[in-house]
Formats: C-alpha cells, structure tokens, sequence
C-alpha cells in the first residue's frame, strides 16, 4: 500500500526542479515579439489611412449644419450610428477625410433643407435636399456587414463625388420610413439604388467587384 506514494515523491521533486530550470528567454522573447508585430499591424493601419485621408484631400469641407432648431421643423429624426461613406456603388472604397471615416453616434433630422447630422467625427454637417441622389436599405458599408436591410444608405454629392453614407437607427423598423420620405427629395429619375454591400456568397465579401 506504501509503494504508490513512494512512487508519487520523486515524480513530484521531479516537477518541481523543471519548473525551477524552465528558461524564461524565449518565452518573453515570445511576448515582445507578439506585441512588436501588433503595434507595427497599428501603424501600417494608420499609415494606410493617413495616405487614404491625403489622396481624398480634394473633397471640400462639408455643409454646416444650421444651429439647432433654426433647420425648420423636423419631419423624421433617426437616432442610432453612422458607419461610415464610401464612393457611391463601392462598398469597400471608404471614405476617410474631412472626418467622414470615423463612426460614431449620430442624430439625423429631415428638413426641407435636407438632412441634418449631427455627432459625427466631421462633426455636425448638412446633406443639402438639392444633393441627394438616392436612397435605399442594404446590409453591408465601408467594410461593416449588418442584417438584410440593416442600413439606411444615403447617395449624395459633394464636391464631384458621389458618396454612400450609411446609418443604422437604434430602431431599424425606421428605415423604410426614411426611404419613402427622401424620395420626395430626389431629381426625377433617381430613387433607390440597387444594393451595393457584400454579397451572400461568403469567398467573394472581400471582392470589392463582387460586392457593387
């Protein structure tokens, strides 16, 4: 009956001298290594947006928003997130300079000026009536993928862009509402476009052809 734990005595002095000698080198060789490719994956990352911001430095500065309550009576407000504008049609083509890159919490008010967003990274701006261009329900903007229908997807122009802009109410059950409502904004001839997000086949999401 003593044979087992004689046996257990050496194992266990055994384990304790391993763990004594284990050499900590390669381990914490191991960890910076990690940590170094992480940040040089941070700064390729904003390398990357800062050439992007420079390349897109044409766009002009966006419409001001008008001081709160001096808009009009708002026929719609949607509060909820904006996700980002891409070039119109190209869902992958993010838009990054005069602030319009960044995500955030929004709300937008519909006017007879237009739409008023307010609380973005570009701060609160204007999308002038005169400017819109369409407007329509998809899934997928500026490489963020939501449900069927998730996003509200605004086209307008500004400059001599085109650009998609897409927001997601806090109610999505909105969204058609505002669709309906823009179309009485739009030049003759325009509405929703056609869906521009990433399609349903999961080996083509990163294929910006087959995602327009």
């Amino acid at each position: 009956m003593n044979a087992p734990a004689t046996l257990l005595v050496p194992l266990a002095e055994e384990t304790r001298r391993s763990q004594e000698v284990t050499d900590w080198g390669p381990r914490i060789a191991w960890v910076v290594g990690i940590v170094l490719l992480i940040a040089l994956v941070y700064w390729l990352m904003r390398q990357g947006w800062k050439w992007r911001a420079a390349l897109q430095g044409d766009l002009p500065e966006l419409p001001q928003a008008p001081e709160p309550g001096a808009g009009g009576t708002a026929r719609l407000t949607l509060t909820g997130r904006y996700h980002g504008s891409t070039a119109a049609g190209r869902w992958l083509d993010r838009i990054v300079a005069r602030g319009l890159g960044a995500r955030s919490r929004v709300t937008l008010d519909l006017t007879d000026d237009g739409i008023t967003v307010r609380g973005t990274g570009a701060g609160d701006f204007l999308i002038p009536a005169a400017r819109l261009r369409g407007a329509r329900l998809d899934k997928g903007i500026a490489g963020k993928v939501l449900t069927e229908g998730g996003l509200l997807v605004l086209t307008w122009e500004h400059g001599d862009r085109l650009l998609d802009s897409g927001f997601r109410s806090d109610t999505a059950a909105e969204h058609p509402a505002w669709v309906e409502a823009l179309g009485t904004y739009l030049p003759e001839g325009a509405g929703a476009a056609a869906p521009s997000g990433p399609p349903t086949t999961p080996s083509t999401h990163h294929s910006e052809e087959g995602a327009r």
